[in-house]
């Protein structure tokens, strides 16, 4: 009688997946999908390219952030194990970028790019968590309904601060409302 191996760990079964996958673990289940699509690529791009002169680097703006395209988070005492499209850190809370394979301490900010295979998740158990960890704003993007939703940490809830859609040339959204954005950009093709 022979007794069946155990069941990989969720975090195993991460580190096996594919590499063109991107895996994340959210109340210790593993969630895989591909890589983004070009449309979700492209708004991704381009946002973090807008806010990284003026608030990364403070040319234009206020500086005084470090922001990352995907970065690992875990978080929680699981932990869960997310990767949002773009997530920021003021610097007085991360003064220094560590050099290690993943992130522990919450972001101040968080920007998840939909599609339609994230789309449920990035909107319920992934805003679930960010409240959890008291990320102070998330924005949602839309590539395909060219919408930004900015959504404010008040509390224990979170407000939708604004929404913009295409019509909106030019916005200010926070925690970034030091400086313009371009929304049209993050649709181009």
């Amino acid at each position: 009688m022979s007794i069946p191996a155990p069941k990989p760990s969720p975090y195993q079964q991460l580190l096996a997946l594919p590499e063109n996958m991107i895996g994340e673990i959210i109340d210790g289940q593993l969630y895989a999908q591909p890589r983004p699509a070009t449309l979700h690529s492209q708004a991704a791009s381009v946002l973090g390219e807008e806010l990284g002169p003026p608030f990364k680097r403070g040319k234009g703006g206020p500086g005084g952030w470090m922001i990352l395209y995907e970065p690992e988070i875990r978080l929680g005492s699981r932990p869960d194990v997310l990767v949002p499209d773009l997530a920021g850190w003021r610097r007085e809370r991360m003064p220094e970028l560590p050099d290690a394979p993943h992130l522990t301490l919450s972001p101040d900010w968080v920007c998840e790019v939909l599609s339609p295979s994230t789309r449920k998740l990035d909107r319920t158990k992934k805003l679930t968590i960010y409240r959890r960890e008291r990320v102070g704003h998330v924005w949602i993007i839309d590539p395909l309904d060219r919408t930004l939703e900015v959504f404010r940490l008040s509390g224990d809830l979170y407000a939708l601060a604004a929404a913009f859609s295409e019509e909106d040339e030019r916005v200010r959204a926070e925690p970034f409302d030091a400086i313009e954005l371009h929304l049209a950009a993050l649709w181009q093709r």
